[in-house]
């Protein structure tokens, strides 16, 4: 079965930085899209960002112009870089590559937002 492995999160103070990757651990044919969502204690899962097709890109109103997506298709790998940190950007953020056919989940990692 297909798994995503996710790297990058940890401890970081506010105003900080962090590149979370997440990568297939195998091949995976057919990508439509791949995205971070994040869940933030009390709250719902939420999208993050999002990068599609040709390579158009989605964020949350909460991100905007502090987080950057961008993926790697020759590896099934994504990446979430992420500045000007905020305690409220606490959460455990997780990758999904969505295909034609199924959609994959990463485990999740812990970000945690702190001073």
């Amino acid at each position: 079965q297909v798994q995503l492995v996710e790297s990058g999160g940890g401890l970081v103070q506010p105003g900080g930085s962090l590149r979370l990757s997440c990568a297939a651990s195998t091949n995976i044919f057919g990508v439509a899209s791949m995205s971070w969502y994040r869940q933030i204690p009390g709250k719902q899962r939420e999208l993050v960002a999002r990068i599609i097709g040709g390579g158009s890109t989605d964020y949350a109103d909460s991100v905007k112009g502090r987080v950057t997506i961008s993926r790697d298709n020759a590896k099934d790998t994504v990446y979430l870089q992420m500045n000007s940190l905020k305690p409220e950007d606490t959460a455990v953020y997780l990758c999904k590559i969505d295909t034609q056919w199924r959609t994959y989940w990463g485990q999740g990692t812990q970000v945690t937002v702190s001073s």
